[in-house]
This record gives C-alpha cells, structure tokens and sequence, in this order.
C-alpha cells in the first residue's frame, strides 16, 4: 500500500492569515462604501472571492455584476500584498512539514491564492522543504470545489482516498467530502471545532504542532520525531 499523502491548504493552515484577510476585506468592503459586518466576511474565509461575494453582496441587499466582484476581488488584493511582509507561520507548521519529509510522507500544498501571492506566503515559513503546490491559477474553480486538491493529489500520485486534505475552514472539509478523501482539521482559522466535526473532518488539532504530535493516529508510521 502507498503512504497517504497530506495536502495542506495554506492561508489559515500554515500561515496565521485568516484576520489579514478579514481586515482587508473589510476595508475593501468599507472604501466601496459597501457596509459588511466583520463576522459574515470571517465566515466566508476560505472560499474564493467570486463564489462568496455575490451571496454576500445579495444578503446585504446590494445589486452585483461580474464586473463588480472582479474589482472587489482586485482592491482585497492589493490591500491583502501589502500585510503579507508581517504574516507568520502558525506554531509547528515548519516543524510539521520538515518532520514529513524527514519520513518519506509525501505531501502538497494547495491554495486559493494566486500564483504571487503564494510565492510570498511560502516565504513566510522558515526552512520549508520544497513540494508540490497548486494554486487558484492551475484549476477553474477554488473551494469549496475539490478542484485544488485533487489536481494535488494527482501531484503526489495519489488517489483522492489515499489523501488527508488538512485545512482550516468548513469550506476545506466540504471540499475534500467532494472529492472523497479525509478531512483533517485545525482551529486555526477561527471556526470552532464541534462546527468543524459536524462538517465532516475526522480529526480536528488545535494546530499544526498538534498534528505533528498526532501523526499516529492518522495511521502514519513515524520513524523519528526530531
């Protein structure tokens, strides 16, 4: 039998980014003179902009072309590049990932960002050992669709079974129910973790450092945690 593979998703995950996300959503939102609570833009974290803005922008009672979003989505980004310099690594995501490669456990990376942005938020984890990584510009849709991690998957040669998807959001373990492989899940990104469980995850750690320590129960063979 092969080894499992883990694809992780990134912001929120391995990088502490999820409230960058919801500020510069906010003063997107706020700079439009569109009026958001923060709470809705936090639940929608996770999923790309062009599935969660209409909705949003519906809910709020607000008319919305393609057009739009696109600006929208443009502006957050632009606010967005300018906090990554001071996003950080969330505890044990290194340590995590270098204690993977230590035991031939192969994994991925797949984000919703693009191609840039993910570059400099790879940066951001010290000593991070080089994988495969799919982001939003190597696939049609972002999550909630299982889109990015199976195109990983397919990285790792590995069929979506054989695969845990690691993330942060109800949005990644919809995403990997999809696509019919297990969902691990981290506290990091704000979603409690009963709501998580209810979702589908399997497991749900408070952290990266947590799930270094809980490989085993996952089925992983550790030959050294060091």
């Amino acid at each position: 039998m092969k080894t499992p593979g883990i694809i992780f998703d990134l912001d929120g995950t391995l990088v502490d980014s999820v409230y960058q996300h919801v500020a510069t959503w906010n003063e997107t939102f706020r700079t439009a003179r569109i009026k958001v609570a923060q709470w809705r833009i936090h639940r929608a974290i996770g999923m790309s902009g062009s599935l969660f803005l209409p909705k949003l922008l519906r809910d709020e009672g607000l008319r919305h072309t393609p057009r739009v979003v696109k600006r929208l989505e443009a502006a957050h980004q632009k606010q967005f590049e300018h906090l990554i310099g001071r996003i950080e690594p969330l505890p044990g995501a290194s340590d995590l990932l270098r204690l993977l490669e230590r035991n031939s456990i192969p994994f991925a990376i797949a984000t919703s960002g693009g191609a840039g942005q993910t570059r400099r938020l790879l940066a951001r984890i010290p000593n991070r050992p080089n994988c495969p990584v799919v982001t939003a510009d190597d696939v049609e849709e972002a999550k909630p669709a299982p889109d990015l991690f199976q195109a990983a998957a397919q990285k790792l040669d590995r069929e979506p079974g054989e695969c845990f998807i690691v993330g942060d959001s109800v949005w990644d373990v919809l995403a990997a129910r999809r696509m019919k492989a297990a969902a691990v899940a981290l506290q990091t990104g704000g979603f409690d973790g009963h709501e998580l469980q209810d979702s589908g995850a399997y497991r749900v750690y408070a952290d990266p450092r947590e799930l270094s320590e809980s490989l085993e129960q996952l089925g992983l063979s550790l030959r050294s945690h060091r």
